[in-house]
Protein backbone atom coordinates (compact mmCIF):
# COMPACT_ATOMS: atom_id res chain seq x y z
CA UNK A 1 0.00 0.00 0.00
CA UNK A 2 1.34 3.47 -0.76
CA UNK A 3 0.46 7.07 0.15
CA UNK A 4 -1.00 9.66 -2.28
CA UNK A 5 2.87 11.35 -1.63
CA UNK A 6 4.29 8.03 -2.73
CA UNK A 7 2.02 7.19 -5.71
CA UNK A 8 2.89 11.21 -6.74
CA UNK A 9 6.49 10.75 -6.28
CA UNK A 10 6.56 7.24 -8.40
CA UNK A 11 3.94 8.32 -11.06
CA UNK A 12 4.39 12.19 -11.90
CA UNK A 13 1.11 12.64 -10.82
CA UNK A 14 0.55 15.56 -8.44
CA UNK A 15 -1.38 14.88 -5.40
CA UNK A 16 -3.69 17.27 -6.82
CA UNK A 17 -4.14 15.43 -9.89
CA UNK A 18 -4.49 12.22 -7.64
CA UNK A 19 -7.47 13.74 -5.49
CA UNK A 20 -9.33 15.30 -8.85
CA UNK A 21 -9.19 11.99 -10.06
CA UNK A 22 -10.86 10.58 -6.98
CA UNK A 23 -13.29 13.55 -6.55
CA UNK A 24 -14.22 13.22 -10.38
CA UNK A 25 -15.00 9.27 -10.20
CA UNK A 26 -11.86 8.68 -13.03
CA UNK A 27 -10.23 6.69 -10.03
CA UNK A 28 -12.23 4.39 -8.20
CA UNK A 29 -11.33 2.26 -5.52
CA UNK A 30 -8.98 4.68 -3.17
CA UNK A 31 -9.31 3.77 0.06
CA UNK A 32 -8.67 5.65 3.46
CA UNK A 33 -7.44 4.40 6.31
CA UNK A 34 -8.39 5.31 9.94
CA UNK A 35 -7.26 9.24 9.82
CA UNK A 36 -8.84 9.75 6.62
CA UNK A 37 -6.05 9.72 4.72
CA UNK A 38 -5.96 7.96 0.92
CA UNK A 39 -3.78 4.93 0.27
CA UNK A 40 -3.36 3.21 -2.87
CA UNK A 41 -3.30 -0.96 -3.02
CA UNK A 42 -3.33 -3.08 -5.81
CA UNK A 43 -6.71 -2.39 -6.89
CA UNK A 44 -6.15 1.45 -7.24
CA UNK A 45 -2.50 1.37 -8.74
CA UNK A 46 -4.08 -0.96 -11.54
CA UNK A 47 -6.84 1.99 -12.25
CA UNK A 48 -4.48 4.38 -11.78
CA UNK A 49 -2.11 2.77 -14.30
CA UNK A 50 -5.00 2.03 -16.76
CA UNK A 51 -6.24 5.66 -16.62
CA UNK A 52 -2.66 6.92 -17.59
CA UNK A 53 -2.12 4.20 -20.22
CA UNK A 54 -5.77 6.27 -21.60
CA UNK A 55 -4.60 9.71 -21.08
CA UNK A 56 -1.20 8.98 -22.94
CA UNK A 57 -2.84 7.57 -25.92
CA UNK A 58 -5.14 10.96 -25.90
CA UNK A 59 -8.47 9.61 -23.84
CA UNK A 60 -9.99 12.49 -22.96
CA UNK A 61 -11.11 12.12 -19.29
CA UNK A 62 -15.06 13.07 -20.15
CA UNK A 63 -14.47 8.93 -21.74
CA UNK A 64 -12.60 7.64 -19.25
CA UNK A 65 -14.83 8.21 -16.24
CA UNK A 66 -17.90 7.30 -19.01
CA UNK A 67 -15.48 4.18 -19.11
CA UNK A 68 -15.53 3.98 -15.58
CA UNK A 69 -18.85 4.84 -14.77
CA UNK A 70 -19.78 2.04 -17.02
CA UNK A 71 -17.82 -0.33 -15.19
CA UNK A 72 -19.48 0.44 -11.93
CA UNK A 73 -22.79 -0.26 -13.29
CA UNK A 74 -21.71 -3.65 -14.12
CA UNK A 75 -21.50 -6.62 -16.75
CA UNK A 76 -24.31 -5.15 -18.61
CA UNK A 77 -22.05 -2.64 -19.92
CA UNK A 78 -19.36 -4.96 -21.09
CA UNK A 79 -19.84 -4.70 -24.71
CA UNK A 80 -20.15 -0.50 -24.42
CA UNK A 81 -16.95 -0.75 -22.50
CA UNK A 82 -15.95 -3.40 -25.20
CA UNK A 83 -16.35 -0.67 -28.27
CA UNK A 84 -15.42 2.24 -26.26
CA UNK A 85 -11.90 0.45 -25.87
CA UNK A 86 -11.97 -0.99 -29.51
CA UNK A 87 -12.88 2.58 -30.67
CA UNK A 88 -9.71 4.33 -28.53
CA UNK A 89 -7.06 1.25 -30.02
CA UNK A 90 -8.17 2.05 -33.49
CA UNK A 91 -7.31 5.71 -33.06
CA UNK A 92 -4.12 4.96 -31.15
CA UNK A 93 -3.18 2.71 -34.24
CA UNK A 94 -3.74 5.56 -36.29
CA UNK A 95 -1.26 7.66 -34.30
CA UNK A 96 1.17 5.51 -34.35
CA UNK A 97 1.02 4.91 -38.59
CA UNK A 98 1.08 8.60 -38.19
CA UNK A 99 3.61 9.03 -35.80
CA UNK A 100 5.79 6.11 -37.59
CA UNK A 101 5.22 8.50 -41.31
CA UNK A 102 6.57 11.28 -39.78
CA UNK A 103 9.82 9.04 -38.11
CA UNK A 104 9.87 7.64 -42.17
CA UNK A 105 10.77 11.24 -43.06
CA UNK A 106 13.25 12.11 -40.14
CA UNK A 107 15.32 9.50 -40.75
CA UNK A 108 15.43 10.27 -44.71
CA UNK A 109 16.62 13.23 -44.02
CA UNK A 110 18.99 11.96 -41.38
CA UNK A 111 20.46 9.67 -44.12
CA UNK A 112 20.57 13.04 -46.60
CA UNK A 113 22.55 15.25 -43.68
CA UNK A 114 24.66 11.67 -43.19
CA UNK A 115 25.74 11.61 -47.20
CA UNK A 116 26.18 16.06 -47.30
CA UNK A 117 28.72 14.81 -43.96
CA UNK A 118 30.71 12.43 -46.41
CA UNK A 119 30.49 14.93 -49.30
CA UNK A 120 28.71 12.90 -51.81
CA UNK A 121 25.83 14.92 -52.03
CA UNK A 122 25.25 18.78 -52.41
CA UNK A 123 23.88 20.94 -49.15
CA UNK A 124 19.92 20.49 -49.07
CA UNK A 125 17.46 22.27 -47.21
Amino acid sequence: MSTIKEVSEETGITAYTLRYYEREGILPGVKRDESGNRFYDEESMEWLNFILALRSTGMPLSEIKQYVDWYQEGENTLSIRKQLMLDHKAKVEEDLRQTYKYLEQINYKLALYDMQEKGLMKMLP
